[in-house]
């Protein structure tokens, strides 16, 4: 039997009310949550933090304490949290309805937001697939590709080409096209054959960029290509910005070249944007800034503004006329899930588009974006950051523990999670990768509170350093 804290005689009834709650969410929480990307012995030994509520850059706990939300919510939040305008436009959809079928229906709502992502998408992406996620996004394309090459009669090209590094989610295919071992090296022996191309090492901090290897990598690739195009369905890679990887850029106009050799050896280039997409990087697209054309473009995160799951694969219109024909032919695509095209997420990912539009064009995030670089560029001069990378609203701190450059703690002094549960008495929700700290708040977030976080973030990494 659950016994709860009876020592609150003296507290008003919703001060009861209160504590009680927060101690059976507490008690639920320890006894039945599995949390991702967690481990949980780790979890269970620190104090528990419930968010309760939220408004703007900022999240509540059930306490009522504050935290600056420097990971704008696993990299989704856009607008910062309570919107009124997502809030309205949410509501205005529920009046009419939640959610309806994209099998074999349509909806409004759904066709609406197709055409405007085939319209801010290069020209030629004009079929939509939605989905709830990243991986299922990406795992749509690998897919279409290869069923596309089934279709039109090549079925040996069935091998995909990644990078070293990339993420692309969680399932089995995208686990098989990633190169993310620590996350999925243990299931390498339920993954298809893949290869893996090391990508450029790019190093870019409040608009100063250096880089190498670009040549190298691109030689690696085509080398793979002239060797094994004719196996070869697509290849695959994040634009710009491996963020699971810890923040690692690639030099602007490496995509174009990517594209170049995708064309050139008759195979499909699917770009996964699922993080960069939707103004992270300062524009809506990045492919589109570009002036790349994918075979397949991965979105999702950004896409409701972080209010809703909601994802999208878009294609071109030949790969989408291979899949017609009659029933008998068994050339449907038969994938998808209960909530395709969700109206409610949908209805918010049309209001965010409208929203991030102006928000471009009024130069406001670009002011933006070069109060956050100082921001890293500051924090990073500091003795305990071996390197730092940002571009646009994202960036790492690689922290180590001085002199030699080299230098490493063990991995079970956990100093970058040491470093983000101590940031929470500084008012900053943060999240660590290993021993960097990855920064990646709401693109609205004020100049006076990216000043809160990076004043915070200092103290708080050199009392913890310090300790």
């Amino acid at each position: 039997m659950i016994c709860l804290n009876k020592g609150l005689d003296f507290f008003g009834k919703a001060e009861r009310e209160r504590v009680l709650a927060k101690e059976r969410s507490d008690l639920w929480d320890r006894a039945h949550s599995w949390h991702p990307f967690t481990q949980m012995k780790e979890y269970l030994g620190l104090p528990p933090l419930h968010i309760e509520k939220a408004k703007g850059s900022w999240l509540f706990d059930a306490e009522g304490n504050h935290y600056l939300d420097t990971n704008a919510s696993v990299w989704t939040n856009a607008h910062g949290h309570n919107d009124p305008e997502l809030n309205a436009a949410l509501e205005e959809q529920l009046a009419k309805v939640a959610h309806s079928t994209y099998l074999g229906l349509s909806h409004p709502v759904g066709a609406e937001l197709g055409a405007r992502l085939s319209e801010i998408a290069p020209d030629g992406l004009e079929r939509v697939t939605f989905s709830d996620n990243g991986s299922n996004a990406v795992e749509i394309a690998l897919k279409q590709s290869f069923q596309y090459w089934q279709s039109v009669g090549r079925p040996e090209k069935r091998l995909v080409v990644g990078f070293e590094n990339g993420y692309h989610g969680d399932t089995f295919g995208t686990m098989s096209v990633g190169g993310s071992s620590g996350f999925h090296g243990r299931f390498a022996d339920w993954s298809f054959e893949a290869r893996k191309v090391a990508p450029p090492v790019c190093e870019e901090l409040n608009g100063e960029v250096s880089f190498e290897d670009e040549a190298s990598s691109l030689a690696k690739l085509e080398r793979v290509l002239a060797e094994e195009g004719s196996r070869v369905a697509s290849v695959i890679l994040e634009p710009w910005i491996q963020g699971p990887a810890g923040m690692r850029l690639q030099p602007k106009g490496f995509l174009k070249k990517v594209e170049t050799l995708c064309c050139q050896y008759e195979v499909h280039l699917i770009l996964d944007e699922v993080f960069v997409g939707f103004g992270r990087t300062g524009s809506l697209l990045v492919c589109a800034e570009e002036g790349v054309r994918p075979d397949f473009l991965c979105l999702a995160k950004g896409l409701t503004a972080g209010y809703l799951p909601l994802a999208a694969t878009l294609t071109t219109s030949e790969v989408f006329e291979a899949f017609l024909g009659d029933f008998d032919s068994g050339k449907a695509f038969y994938h998808g899930h209960t909530f395709t095209g969700n109206p409610l997420a949908a209805a918010v990912a049309l209001k965010s588009l409208e929203k991030l539009e102006r928000l471009i064009e009024s130069g406001k995030l670009d002011q933006t974006i070069a109060k956050f670089g100082e921001g890293v560029a500051g924090l990073a001069a500091d003795a305990n950051a071996r390197s730092a990378r940002q571009r646009g609203m994202a960036a790492a701190i690689d922290l180590y523990p001085g002199g030699d450059e080299t230098n490493a703690w063990p991995l079970n002094e956990r100093v970058g999670m040491r470093v983000c549960v101590a940031g929470r008495e500084n008012g900053l929700l943060l999240r660590p990768l290993m021993d960097s700290i990855l920064l990646v708040p709401p693109l609205t977030i004020s100049e006076r509170e990216l000043d809160f976080l990076f004043d915070n973030l200092k103290l708080t990494i050199d009392k913890t350093l310090r300790s």
